[in-house]
């Protein structure tokens, strides 16, 4: 556990002047090249974090590694700064220099900023620092996704978050695709999604191929896309011809764009045969580029053969 934060000075206002932060910078940017760790006494990390704030991008890089290097000892003030400092550019520099040191003791602190800070950036490196502690944050990535105020940017960063740690917590993910909440089981799919690209998994591929029939149309829609970007046509055209009557008229769309991805030529007829029956004009029209994409690349290859 972090250690308390009363030992360390208030460091809510802290800065540097210009002329101050050029030398600290070049002290440290000394020491590392020489690979001497910083000091880390809490002057010398107060001074570090009060320069994450300079508008200079090539200074901040400075401290940033300087506190990454000091590492776990530089948590406390860094988990400090991320909850209270004034400045936005220090409170973005701080969850960034914590994604260097991926310590899950930081956890609780990157979550509270996730949750509760008002800048997008925060949000982004606050859950690139989770993803970084890796399986350990699993839990509380999913957590989030159970909070009604959760935003769609705080779950799209936190889908993310979750492709990043996948083929570190297979089973973890696994178990999440059964989640009772349906947008846990749509970001576990997507994760599982992103694990088939890469390796193939076939316990992954089974998981979302059953979530095809899931309760929730989100999780279908986004299972029918995934599909369709990481699967061969032969495999997985029979069971996406099925989604093109399912009763949610997103994943009728996201069937035929799959289909058409996949160039799953012989579909053709199914999705024109469901586009003779298809009542709704938005999804009609999703259909007739399908087939039009299709007829047309088909007629291709043939012509090359």
């Amino acid at each position: 556990m972090l250690q308390d934060f009363t030992d360390i000075s208030s460091i809510s206002e802290s800065q540097l002047t210009e002329e101050e932060a050029l030398q600290l910078a070049d002290e440290l940017s000394a020491k590392l090249s020489e690979g001497e760790i910083p000091r880390s006494d809490a002057e010398s990390l107060n001074r570090m974090v009060a320069g994450l704030g300079d508008a200079r991008g090539a200074l901040r890089l400075t401290f940033a590694k300087s506190l990454g290097a000091i590492g776990d000892e530089a948590l406390p003030i860094l988990c400090k700064a991320l909850r209270q400092h004034q400045n936005v550019i220090v409170r973005r520099a701080s969850a960034k220099t914590l994604n260097l040191i991926g310590n899950k003791d930081a956890l609780p602190y990157l979550l509270e900023a996730f949750l509760e800070d008002d800048d997008p950036v925060v949000l982004g490196s606050s859950a690139g620092a989770m993803a970084t502690i890796g399986p350990d944050a699993m839990d509380s990535l999913l957590g989030i996704l159970k909070n009604p105020d959760c935003t769609p940017f705080q779950v799209g960063l936190v889908n993310l978050a979750l492709s990043f740690i996948g083929a570190k917590a297979p089973e973890a993910l696994l178990e999440a695709a059964d989640s009772d909440v349906a947008e846990v089981r749509v970001a576990a799919i997507s994760a599982l999604g992103d694990q088939i690209q890469k390796s193939d998994d076939l316990r992954a591929k089974n998981r979302v191929f059953q979530a095809l029939d899931d309760s929730s149309a989100e999780v279908r829609a986004e299972a029918v896309t995934l599909i369709g970007k990481s699967c061969d046509a032969e495999d997985v055209e029979n069971m996406l011809s099925r989604k093109l009557v399912d009763q949610d008229t997103q994943v009728r769309k996201n069937t035929a764009m799959a289909l058409m991805k996949l160039e799953a030529f012989n579909t053709i007829e199914s999705i024109e045969a469901a586009k003779s029956t298809e009542k709704d004009k938005s999804v009609q029209a999703v259909f007739s580029v399908a087939i039009n994409i299709l007829s047309r690349d088909l007629e291709e290859k043939q012509e090359s053969e």
